[in-house]
Parts: C-alpha cells; structure tokens; sequence
C-alpha cells in the first residue's frame, strides 16, 4: 500500500516535470513579488532574482535527474539481455 502511495510522488515523465517547474515558477514569481513590496529598490530585487533563479537551477536538476534516470534503466535492460 505504501509503495502505491509512494509513486505518486515519484517524477516519471518530462511533461510531468515541466508541469512541477511550471508550479515552482508561479510560487517563486508569487514570493518574488512579496519581496518587491517587502524591500523596495535593489534588494528587493535581488531577493526577486534569487528566487527565480533558484526554480531554474531547481528546474535544470529536474530535467537532468530524468535524463540519468532513463540511460541508467537503458544500461539496466542491455546487461540483463546479455545476461540471458
């Protein structure tokens, strides 16, 4: 049962991770803007950079950890076909 519940949360497809980037943009853009307002001028600003710039770092691990994910699967499959 636990294992059921715990593939929800498992990242299976790019779509589904553009989809993740895509929420962690809204929220990061969402609290950018309480700082604009919280710290007028350049702070404000950087903090407003910070947190995008997190989401694209964020964003970058995502795409990169799927890509891994898949050739480590791929490698996975060649070994156990050599194997039989």
């Amino acid at each position: 049962m636990l294992r059921k519940l715990g593939r929800l949360f498992v990242i299976k497809t790019r779509f589904e991770a553009f989809l993740i980037i895509y929420a962690l943009a809204l929220g990061s853009s969402a609290r950018g803007m309480i700082y604009l307002h919280d710290y007028p001028g350049f702070g404000g600003q950087l903090l407003f950079l910070a947190t995008t710039g997190a989401v694209f770092l964020g964003g970058a691990k995502i795409l990169d950890c799927l890509k891994l994910e898949k050739e480590v699967a791929e490698l996975r499959e060649a070994q156990a076909a050599r194997r039989d």
